[in-house]
C-alpha cells in the first residue's frame, strides 16, 4: 500500500507552527517559557494538532532544530569545503566546530530548548550523536589525539548551548571572541596553529 502524502492543509499548519515556534523562541527571555499553548496559539491552531503533528514539545522542538540545522548538516554530510567531507581533517574539524558555534549563538534558546529535551542529558539527543560521529571520524585521520571518541566530546562540550548562553550573555563575550578563541583551543587540542584563513 503507497505511503499517504500529507494534507496541503496538514503542510500549511505544520508550517505555520514551526514558523511560529521559530519566533515565540527567538524573542523568549527563556526557553521554558514557550509552551504548546503559546505556539498553538501564534499558529492559529489547535494544541490538538500540535500533538498529533509532533507529538509533544519534545518533538516540535526537534522539528524546528532539524529544519534550521539541515542546511550545515548536508553541508557537512556531502558539501564542499570547509565542512565537506573530502576536506582534510585539520581543516574540516575547525570548520565544523566553527559552523556548531555559530548555530548555536544564532539559535541560543532553541538550542538551550533541545539540549534540555535529552532526558536531562544534551549527549542523548539524536544531533549530537551526529556531530560526535562526524567529528571523530574526521579525528582518526589525524595523526594527533589517541583517543577521537573522548576527543571528539571534549570538543563538542565547548560549543554547548548553556556554555555559549554563559559566555555570550554573564560574561558578556562577543560572537568574534568566542569563535576566536574555540578556533585556537582546537588547534591546541589537535596540535596545529591557529591559522586564519
Amino acid at each position: 500500500m503507497p505511503e499517504r502524502k500529507p494534507r496541503a492543509d496538514a503542510l500549511r499548519n505544520r508550517e505555520s507552527v514551526l514558523a511560529a515556534a521559530d519566533a515565540l523562541f527567538a524573542r523568549c527571555d527563556s526557553p521554558e517559557s514557550v509552551t504548546m499553548a503559546d505556539i498553538a496559539a501564534a499558529a492559529g491552531v489547535g494544541k490538538a494538532t500540535l500533538f498529533r503533528g509532533f507529538g509533544d514539545r519534545t518533538g516540535l522542538i526537534h522539528a524546528l532544530f532539524e529544519m534550521r540545522l539541515a542546511p550545515i548538516r548536508l553541508a557537512a554530510e556531502e558539501g564542499p569545503p570547509p565542512l565537506g567531507p573530502a576536506t582534510p581533517p585539520h581543516r574540516r574539524i575547525p570548520a565544523l566546530l566553527d559552523a556548531v558555534l555559530c548555530f548555536k549563538i544564532d539559535n541560543r534558546h532553541l538550542a538551550l530548548a533541545l539540549e534540555g529535551t535529552g532526558g536531562g542529558s544534551p549527549y542523548a539527543a539524536e544531533h549530537y550523536e551526529r556531530w560526535h560521529s562526524t567529528l571523530q571520524e574526521a579525528l582518526e585521520h589525524l595523526p594527533g589525539p589517541a583517543d577521537s571518541a573522548f576527543t571528539a566530546h571534549a570538543l563538542l562540550a565547548a560549543t554547548r548551548a548553556d556554555l555559549v548562553e554563559h559566555l555570550l550573555g554573564q560574561q558578556r563575550m562577543t560572537r568574534d571572541q568566542l569563535r576566536s578563541d574555540l578556533k585556537a583551543y582546537t588547534a591546541r587540542v589537535l596540535g596545529s596553529p591557529a591559522s586564519v584563513d
